[in-house]
């Protein structure tokens, strides 16, 4: 055991370790009562069907919050929604120093003035390749291949030792837009001795070396040269390497492009401005739609996940003013399904499929491909590295564990299985997790961020099962119902099965429920309000099968 002044280099996840997104990740340096810390990536995950009105979900920051003197910095590695998509909501309870490539601050900067209010960050731009210090930890950007412009690896060297945090890869020989993963710089690394390797689990439980993007790319010319009238090709809006493919593929099969959705051209002026677009034709408008014919046109639209108010599911509908698809086009799922959007994507394809049109995805030919690293990949990483340490994050369990034993048949020596809260001591010492830390979610829902109970989210939940009643009772200055009350339901079944009347119901049992209480006692209106809830809901339940949120109003 370290002694209590002897300074140790300590991992904590906030988030991304026992789920897929919402990637958070604290590194501390120093003795326990005082350690330096730094955050690398503040993502979100997006909430689902038991999260009713909820906009976005972000990690709970107490933890770093209660030590907000000895933050020295944020380093953001790329602009995936689930690595920096919580910045501007949590930057303002930080207000830590942000690092980010260009690509990314220029993303940052898109998506701010798109916000009503949301706050300015000092951004210090990096490079691959490049070396900064934040705080005792010494950083060198490393360029892997991912699914979108300058995706960085980390190299963080403190006195302790070094750790390489991957962030998102793959190894990709043929990129469409770069870089390749940097492969000498990991040599050089594994070289001088690599103390602790925290890397990316996505792909863990999947044989084999992924696809390289040109192949995607010869693919999806493929699939649009043999097209009979319009293309649609629907992909992630941040995966700038695709849009790239899916252009060239356009222009090559001899095709005009044309680009729907806010996201999906707020991303290419990004990428414009840093000539990722260099080389290629420009994209039509909206308005020339109509002069294109059909066999001449190629469009990417977003709406990939099911989105419903996605340019794709519009296109589904018919409900795009100036542009639309009809039976014969065909339409391309350039991605992959993220869990939890099946259903919605599913309602999409046969919304298409109904109306006449050709659907490919990946498996009818090769038109989409990860950007995390399968089995293969991950071993040519660790014998680059040869870390002491392993440590599996970026997955559910089930990815975790497919990683930690893949390092420990490599050969790395000691493996950490740890989740969200856990702070894992890398050194001095064997690899062991010593504390755990407050984590969680807050609830990003309108312009507020709170806790689920904070934001309501509980309460709205039933709502959304049973409904809401509310009651009115009025009492005279003797303590005798001053008329019926009233009553009001919302989201509550009409009529029972022999065609009474819910609401009459509820208001029989209401009134009943007051004339059972002797008049002496109904003074206690608290005694009342708790009488008449009790009743209607019992009602209700009786009558529905089900029992409603009630609140009861008792005036005298």
């Amino acid at each position: 055991m370290a002694k209590g002044n002897a300074p140790e280099l300590v991992f904590v996840p906030l988030g991304g370790v026992g789920e897929i997104g919402m990637n958070f990740a604290l590194y501390g340096y120093g003795p326990a009562h005082a350690r330096e810390w730094i955050v690398i990536d503040v993502g979100v995950t997006f909430p689902d069907a038991t999260l009713p009105g909820v906009d976005l979900v972000l990690p709970d920051t107490r933890f770093i919050e209660e030590n907000i003197d000895r933050l020295h910095g944020i380093v953001i590695t790329h602009a995936h929604e689930d690595h920096y998509g919580a910045l501007l909501d949590v930057w303002p309870r930080l207000k830590a120093p942000v690092w980010m490539t260009p690509f990314s601050a220029g993303l940052l900067e898109a998506k701010r003035q798109s916000e009503h209010g949301a706050p300015k960050i000092p951004v210090t731009i990096y490079r691959g390749g490049e070396k900064f210090t934040v705080g005792p930890f010494e950083i060198e950007a490393i360029p892997v291949a991912h699914s979108i412009p300058e995706p960085m690896s980390l190299a963080i060297t403190t006195p302790a030792g070094t750790v390489v945090h991957t962030g998102d890869w793959k190894i990709d020989p043929e990129p469409a837009i770069g870089p390749r993963t940097d492969e000498a710089r990991f040599r050089a690394y594994g070289d001088k001795g690599i103390l602790a390797l925290v890397c990316d689990s996505t792909n863990a439980l999947r044989e084999g070396d992924s696809p390289s993007e040109l192949a995607v790319g010869e693919g999806l010319k493929g699939v649009i040269e043999k097209a009979v009238g319009r293309v649609a090709v629907t992909t992630f809006s941040s995966n700038v390497g695709r849009i790239v493919s899916i252009a060239k593929a356009a222009r090559d099969a001899g095709r005009q492009c044309l680009v729907l959705g806010r996201s999906l051209k707020r991303v290419i002026d990004v990428a414009s401005d840093l000539g990722y677009m260099d080389g290629l034709p420009d994209f039509i408008g909206e308005e020339d739609y109509g002069f294109i014919p059909r066999e001449n046109l190629v469009i990417i639209c977003t709406g990939s996940q099911g989105e419903p108010q996605a340019a794709l599911a519009k296109l589904s509908r018919d409900e795009m003013k100036a542009v639309a698809l009809t039976a014969g086009d065909t339409v391309v799922f350039s991605s992959r399904t993220i869990p939890g959007n099946e259903k919605a994507i599913l309602g999409i394809k046969n919304a298409l499929i109904d109306r006449g049109m050709k659907i490919i995805e990946d498996g009818d030919a090769l038109v989409h491909v990860s950007g995390h690293p399968r089995r293969s990949e991950l071993k040519q990483m660790y014998s680059w590295l040869r870390p002491q340490i392993g440590v599996p994050v970026h997955g559910e369990a089930a990815h975790l564990v497919a990683q930690g034993s893949l390092m420990a048949m490599s050969g790395i020596g000691q493996v950490a299985q740890i989740r969200d809260g856990d702070m894992l001591r890398l050194s001095p010492g064997p690899a062991t997790i010593i504390d755990q830390v407050p984590f969680g979610r807050a609830y990003k829902d309108g312009r507020l961020v709170g806790s689920e109970q904070a934001m309501g989210i509980r309460d709205r939940r039933k709502l959304s099962f049973a409904g809401h009643v509310a009651v009115n009772v009025v009492l005279d200055d003797r303590y005798e119902l001053a008329g019926d009350p009233d009553l009001a339901a919302i989201g509550v079944a009409e009529e029972d099965a022999r065609g009474e009347t819910l609401e009459d119901l509820m208001l029989d049992a209401a009134i009943g429920a007051v004339d059972s209480i002797p008049r002496q006692r109904r003074k206690d209106l608290d005694l009342v309000q708790e009488a008449v809830r009790r009743a209607v809901r019992a009602a209700a339940n009786e009558a529905w099968g089900k029992k409603p949120v009630v609140t009861v109003f008792v005036t005298r």
